[in-house]
């Protein structure tokens, strides 16, 4: 009965937050720019991608024309094909690759937000003391307070002082 007791003591002791992650990522103006730096750079991939397929597509029509003319000898065929079978093989490989860079490139672009708002979040909890904070992403029920726009006027400064320290 002691351990029951002392347990659920101990819990009533726990302060418990929550908060909306989205909107504080959305309040950033780092998010944003992370956002838009990743926007064109999926562009600019999906662009090179339009090109080497508008190439590919254009080289096996030439391929299909000279085929339909019989005008091709078998070895002149082949290097034809083998050329073709290249350029498909090209263009899955960039395709994969920019997929690869695009994670890449967003991992590299989140990590200081994140940072950010782990900070944050550290600073606002630790003020109040609070032991647990949750997001809502993550609850059914959220009833305790919340630290939402407390964080988010945290990282306004952290921002703001960010801005201001030379790099």
């Amino acid at each position: 009965a002691l351990v029951v007791m002392g347990a659920g003591f101990a819990s009533a002791q726990s302060k418990i937050a929550h908060l909306n992650s989205q909107e504080i990522m959305e309040a950033m103006p780092s998010y944003k720019e992370a956002v838009a730096k990743l926007q064109t750079f999926e562009k600019d991939g999906y662009t090179e991608l339009q090109a080497m397929k508008a190439d590919f597509d254009q080289a096996v029509q030439e391929y299909t024309v000279k085929m339909q003319a019989g005008s091709m000898s078998p070895v002149i065929q082949q290097s034809n094909e083998q050329k073709l079978a290249k350029k498909e093989q090209d263009l899955m490989e960039r395709q994969q690759s920019l997929q690869a860079e695009m994670q890449a490139y967003s991992q590299e672009l989140n990590q200081p937000i994140l940072e950010k708002v782990e900070k944050a979040v550290k600073i606002v909890s630790d003020r109040n003391h609070y032991d647990y904070v949750f997001d809502v992403s993550t609850l059914m029920i959220h009833n305790g307070p919340d630290i939402t726009k407390d964080v988010i006027a945290e990282i306004t400064k952290l921002e703001a002082a960010a801005a201001t320290t030379p790099k």
